[in-house]
């Protein structure tokens, strides 16, 4: 991978270079697993689609590459992280949930039962009505307060 260079150009975009020398302007990384492995797993791809690059895992890039590939990451996936549930409005929907977040307290509308999503383990997905995704990485982390309130809805 030395002969790999990953750069930001003048106007923000990422530019790979290639092992052939190759340039590529406005590169974007995708993460395989962004839930279960986020961390393992990313492609490199070109605005048109392509796959450049296979990256097993980020710890294997030199720092610079893999520190300008998290910034990227973080850039484009916001998904606030729910710490705990610490009132919701009403146990029909819609309703109103006031959360901790790893990004600070917020307030989000759920819409319905549906927009509850499981994934593999005890994780949860809640998209609220902006369409805005908020993720619980795992249920029976939470507090017991939180648990009740989301059980009601599950």
């Amino acid at each position: 991978m030395k002969t790999l260079q990953l750069e930001r150009n003048a106007f923000g975009q990422l530019v790979f270079t290639d092992a052939a020398g190759q340039r590529h302007t406005g590169v974007v990384p995708v993460r395989a697993f962004a839930i279960t492995a986020p961390d393992q797993g990313l492609a490199l791809m070109s605005p048109e689609g392509h796959e450049l690059l296979w990256i097993d895992t980020l710890a294997a890039l030199p720092e610079t590459m893999a520190r300008l590939l998290q910034e990227e990451l973080e850039q484009r996936e916001f998904m606030p992280e729910i710490r705990a549930i610490r009132h919701v409005s009403s146990f029909a929907t819609p309703s109103t949930w006031e959360v901790d977040t790893d990004r600070g307290p917020t307030r989000l509308v759920l819409k319905g039962e549906e927009d509850i999503r499981r994934l593999g383990g005890s994780a949860l997905i809640i998209a609220d009505h902006h369409g805005l995704q908020y993720l619980i990485r795992d249920r029976q982390a939470l507090d017991h307060q939180s648990r009740k309130f989301l059980m009601r809805f599950l």
